[in-house]
């Protein structure tokens, strides 16, 4: 059986485990053994009969049947553990009501449940279902006012990723005045470094030994979505995203064939997803590593402000800039586009990838397919190694600086430099600037520090974060501003065409 990789568990005399698995299995849902592993830590009980664990944190891939431990949870708190109202919550309204189904499915199987129901409600916003013994199970949406108002005996969070701290200030009260409260949080790790504050807290606390918390984590551990690509001493990657031990090792389904011919997780299926997901989305859904968490940043831009100006879906002119940057490890490099939409100047994150091989040939398919106004590079940072090979290529400087032709090299000097770093962070401040909510770009301006430079500042690139994005996005705007023409009115979707 696989075990789970992180796994902290509060100290308990009896456990409820055993109870809640006979119940499902009598109800037609029949669990894996790490399924049972997970109720029997879980579900572990103190001398005084309360539970061992106020919290329960499941972290696995996805598809592996986390669910079924949930609903499993579920019959046994309405069932045998008298739990009057339990809460259930995702981030997705959808996920929830397809958890529904399943748990009134559960009650229709077995006669001895059935009779047992006193109601099931599926109006929008009400959906439940009522015990004759008056325990009930509502589904909510999770919002800032989620529960309020309530008071629980069990709360679920679904798709814990998404959870923010508002959401956990109005769900967890709800359970202050229960004598045996429990909490569950269930989900693959969080999307990026700067979303999901409260897993990240979650999982730093089960790797500090915090007592009432049960945390059981099937990822990697010991590396984050930003080693991908880099290698130890001996010179073997970090994490090897083939390696079909590491899949099963972080997959407890995996391989699994049912007593009712029923599979789990097939080899097939994964080397499917490797070929068809980015390698940072297989390694997160399918491996469980989990993104770095963004901390320190220069507070420079407010990155809840940074929040309200991404527009995902915006068109971009035709006169646009694009820039290239590359981190100090040379692991990743970062294409931006910039131009006006409005009175706005967006930006986008046209391509970032491992490497720095891709970047040339790129920049020339882009620059045949859009007449850019210019092409950006900074030459005194890690990109300018580059130089040769994109005038080598035909990207170069203008004949005459005075009348710059369509996408010719612009090079900024020191204190050039200095003033787009300026001329960003005022746009963004000032909202003349927006953004098509790209994550690389994201996390970059979470984690960015900043240095002095030329009399002004410029983004630090000794800082934690890769940050090759935002110097993209810096210059690109800043390119942009010194190259543009009369906006002719026409709008195009960048995006869709460059990809």
């Amino acid at each position: 059986m696989i075990r789970p990789a992180l796994r902290n568990v509060p100290r308990f005399r009896t456990s409820a485990g055993q109870e809640a698995i006979d119940l499902a299995a009598n109800a037609g849902l029949v669990l894996d053994p790490w399924q049972e592993a997970v109720m029997h830590d879980a579900l572990g009980e103190t001398a005084a009969g309360t539970w061992a664990a106020f919290e329960v944190g499941l972290i696995v891939g996805r598809q592996n049947g986390k669910g079924s431990c949930l609903e499993c949870r579920v019959l046994a708190g309405l069932n045998l553990f008298d739990e009057r109202l339990i809460l259930w919550s995702a981030h997705e309204t959808k996920t929830a009501f397809e958890a529904f189904r399943r748990v009134e499915e559960l009650f229709t199987n077995v006669d001895e449940l059935r009779r047992q129901v006193k109601k099931v409600s599926h109006a929008n916003g009400d959906e439940g279902i009522e015990l004759r013994n008056g325990a009930r199970l509502r589904f909510v949406a999770r919002t800032k006012g989620s529960g309020r108002g309530f008071s629980a005996d069990l709360v679920i969070l679904d798709e814990a990723y998404a959870l923010t701290n508002d959401q956990m200030s109005a769900l967890l009260p709800t359970l202050s005045s229960r004598a045996n409260p429990q909490v569950w949080y269930t989900s693959s790790p969080p999307l990026d470094g700067i979303s999901g504050d409260v897993l990240f807290a979650l999982r730093k606390r089960a790797q500090a030994g915090e007592p009432g918390l049960a945390y059981l984590d099937f990822g990697v551990q010991g590396v984050d979505l930003a080693d991908l690509g880099e290698t130890g001493a001996d010179g073997q990657l970090l994490v090897d995203l083939d390696d079909r031990k590491l899949w099963r090792a972080t997959n407890p389904s995996y391989g699994i064939v049912r007593s009712n011919g029923s599979r789990g997780i097939t080899e097939s299926f994964v080397e499917r997803e490797r070929n068809s997901m980015s390698p940072v989305d297989f390694a997160r859904e399918r491996l469980g590593i989990w993104p770095r968490k963004i901390e320190g940043g220069s507070g420079v831009i407010d990155v809840e402000h940074w929040r309200t100006l991404a527009d995902a879906y915006a068109g971009i002119p035709a006169d646009v800039v694009f820039a290239l940057d590359v981190n100090p490890a040379r692991t990743h490099a970062a294409i931006v586009a910039a131009g006006r939409i409005g009175d706005r100047v967006h930006v986008a994150v046209v391509d970032y990838r491992p490497g720095t091989h891709w970047c040339v040939d790129r920049l020339v398919d882009l620059c045949a397919r859009w007449r850019p106004l210019a092409v950006a590079l900074d030459v005194k940072g890690p990109a300018g190694s580059l130089l040769l090979d994109l005038q080598t290529a035909g990207i170069t400087p203008p004949d005459d600086a005075d009348k710059p032709t369509r996408g010719s090299l612009i090079v900024p000097t020191a204190g050039q430099t200095a003033q787009a770093f300026g001329l960003f962070v005022d746009g963004v401040r000032d909202s003349t600037v927006q953004h098509a909510d790209d994550g690389p770009l994201n996390l970059a301006v979470a984690g960015a520090a900043v240095r002095p430079l030329a009399g002004g500042s410029a983004w630090d690139r000794k800082g934690g974060a890769d940050i090759a994005p935002l110097v993209g996005a810096t210059l690109a705007h800043w390119a942009y501003l010194v190259r543009s023409q009369a906006d002719d009115g026409q709008t195009y979707d960048l995006l869709s065409s460059v990809y």
